[in-house]
């Protein structure tokens, strides 16, 4: 006999804080979206309410300063070239030390799992001189293979979790039948691990899009910044344009809260599928 769930005050309670939690992460949307379309004069003079008319002439001017499609394509190529070689890196070499779980590959896995608490800031010093060493300053290539670098930890460690989970059996027979070890992980592993696939890349997209320091710290030149670079522009030593960075900002951010909201439902389907085969 099913048993309908009461709706107690407890309950209320909890979907009101829910509510009030979730208005207070959307206000800082609402000024920038807001003030992205006011006049610098009519911004200082008073931030919180709506704009007297709607214009779009700082989403024009910071359209021209920022040459935006210029910085939008550079920020889609490294994000699109970082996913796919992290996904293809991470998900051979976790797919490699599950099923040769030897001494080494556990070794290794706990290198990289470690790896993942060291502080990005406690590198970059190192990592510019290196840069500088091997020509990778001031080129795009150069970023993505830096994000190889730290982003296959956290990627090998979700794989790593994920792959142990798929049923030997599966490989076994697809052997017999005659495939090769590449035709095993490519045909029939690689399928399977779509759930995972789709978070982590969902998860790098977020970090790369909207990283700025390493970025900075490798790139330079106005044919090479990204979004992040672009929009730190409109600050500088001592003049900060309030209402062409607001509308950067927005012009930065709505390319990547669009493929999260068209993303998010494989976030859930994969947590989920990860933790029934778990």
């Amino acid at each position: 006999m099913e048993t309908t769930k009461r709706y107690t005050a407890r309950l209320f309670s909890l979907e009101v804080l829910g509510i009030l939690i979730a208005i207070a992460f959307l206000v800082p949307f609402y000024f920038v979206l807001t003030n992205s379309f006011k006049p610098f004069a009519e911004l200082l003079a008073n931030t919180t309410s709506l704009p007297k008319a709607f214009s779009l002439h700082n989403y024009t001017e910071a359209w021209r300063i920022m040459r935006f499609p210029t910085v939008f394509m550079n920020s889609l190529i490294i994000t699109i070239a970082s996913n796919v070689g992290l996904v293809i890196i991470s998900s051979m070499a976790a797919y490699r030390m599950v099923r040769n779980n030897s001494r080494l590959n556990q070794v290794l896995f706990m290198l990289f799992v470690s790896a993942m608490i060291i502080p990005f800031e406690s590198i970059m010093i190192p990592l510019v001189k290196l840069a500088g060493t091997v020509g990778f300053l001031n080129h795009i290539w150069g970023v993505i293979l830096c994000y190889f670098g730290f982003g296959v930890s956290l990627n090998l460690f979700l794989y790593h979790g994920f792959v142990k989970s798929i049923p030997l059996e599966v490989e076994e027979a697809a052997i017999v039948d005659g495939s090769s070890t590449f035709g095993v992980f490519w045909r029939i592993v690689f399928p399977l691990l779509k759930p995972v696939t789709v978070t982590i890349v969902l998860l790098n997209s977020l970090w790369i899009w909207n990283d700025f320091l390493l970025p900075l710290l490798i790139i330079s030149g106005p044919e090479t910044r990204t979004i992040p670079l672009a929009t730190y522009s409109f600050f500088g030593q001592y003049m900060k344009q309030w209402d062409l960075a607001l509308a950067a900002l927005t012009l930065g951010v709505l390319p990547i809260i669009l493929f999260f909201l068209a993303m998010q439902k494989h976030i859930v389907e994969g947590i989920t599928a990860g933790s029934i085969k778990g």
